[in-house]
């Protein structure tokens, strides 16, 4: 399907979630210590989620134990910006994650 395709009407836009109604996120991935016990992974999430994520209207879609990757979009319809995505980076590198990765935005529905 061509996602740039002309002459769609509004509605259908925005079913597809094209152009004024794409939503962009970004990917993160970051090390925590090969040491860290189960209670300091949960608690380092969980300061995450409550420090990180919420605050900033974002949702998280990712897996780890050591070493987590996933998705970062927002929680209602809309995109992240660079001040979300360089909050997330910037809690991450401050608590305790190594090797912290963040991309660029980009669209979360239409990624090529």
């Amino acid at each position: 399907m061509k996602v740039d395709a002309k002459n769609r009407s509004r509605r259908l836009r925005k079913k597809l979630r094209v152009a004024e109604f794409k939503e962009l996120g970004f990917d993160v991935a970051w090390q925590l210590s090969d040491d860290i016990t189960n209670e300091a992974v949960d608690t380092f999430i969980d300061n995450f989620f409550a420090e990180a994520i919420r605050p900033n209207g974002l949702g998280f879609g990712g897996e780890g134990d050591t070493l987590w990757h996933g998705l970062i979009c927002t929680q209602a319809l809309g995109s992240c910006n660079n001040a979300q995505r360089a909050a997330v980076e910037k809690w991450l590198s401050d608590n305790g994650a190594t090797q912290v990765a963040v991309s660029a935005l980009y669209d979360v529905w239409w990624a090529e």
